[in-house]
């Protein structure tokens, strides 16, 4: 891994078939880049203190103005530092850094060129990733679905770090703020870390209560109706306190 973090700060990714990172002139963080930094590195620790990725597995993006930070590839996060800050335009050309960033960057790109994401988390969390393999859409066990749109889709399989991936991905985004991917996990966008992490724990939760209510020999589940999720939905916008 030492080696590894050497390969990266020079630029280069020591993973066999990485994409390469378009070169433009980089520059220094902003303050308010430097602050956004902060508080992705913090949300990337929770992802696995909360037992939603393994490693570093994962990966977690924010979008200040017309630049994306992100994860950087095969960096444990309790390693990353100020210092790190890694950083792409719209284009996916780095602006910021030399560490190489996740590989997964297609799939947050796109999210940022389609939807108004502010911040994205993509997890490999257990119980999500196994209901990815299971069907196509999450059954609608919970209100909380409402949270994110309605039924979560699942975006068949692609290659991890495709283009195709993220195509996948943006077709079970439609109307929605998270999605399931077939045998790979869970993408979530909100308007800020907060939003897009709390989508991601939601997600994985009614995942493990679906599998849970299900594996009851000779009971089904009762599910949620379309009109039940619609004012679930409605209540749900109007949540929490208000400034």
């Amino acid at each position: 891994m030492a080696e590894q973090r050497r390969d990266q700060r020079d630029g280069r990714d020591d993973r066999e078939g990485a994409p390469p990172v378009p070169e433009v002139r980089r520059r220094s963080a902003s303050d308010g880049e430097a602050h956004a930094w902060e508080s992705l590195v913090a949300t990337a620790r929770r992802t696995v203190s909360d037992g939603l990725v393994v490693g570093t597995s994962g990966n977690v993006s924010v979008r200040v103005g017309d630049t994306v930070l992100v994860t950087p590839s095969g960096v444990p996060y309790d390693r990353l530092t100020p210092d790190d800050v890694t950083g792409v335009d719209l284009a996916g050309r780095q602006v910021l850094g030399t560490l190489v960033p996740t590989s997964e960057l297609p799939m947050h790109l796109a999210v940022y060129r389609t939807t108004d994401a502010r911040a994205v988390v993509h997890t490999h969390a257990v119980h999500a990733t196994a209901v990815s393999t299971l069907v196509t859409e999450l059954p609608s066990i919970h209100y909380m679905t409402g949270a994110l749109g309605g039924p979560v889709r699942v975006a068949p399989y692609a290659t991890y770090g495709t283009d195709e991936l993220a195509e996948n991905m943006l077709q079970a985004l439609t109307d929605r703020s998270g999605c399931l991917l077939q045998n790979h996990g869970t993408l979530t966008y909100g308007t800020s870390l907060d939003q897009a992490y709390d989508r991601t724990a939601q997600l994985e939760w009614m995942c493990r209560l679906w599998l849970a209510a299900s594996s009851v020999p000779g009971l089904t589940p009762s599910l949620l109706s379309e009109r039940q999720l619609d004012e679930a939905g409605e209540r749900l916008r109007g949540y929490g306190q208000r400034r």
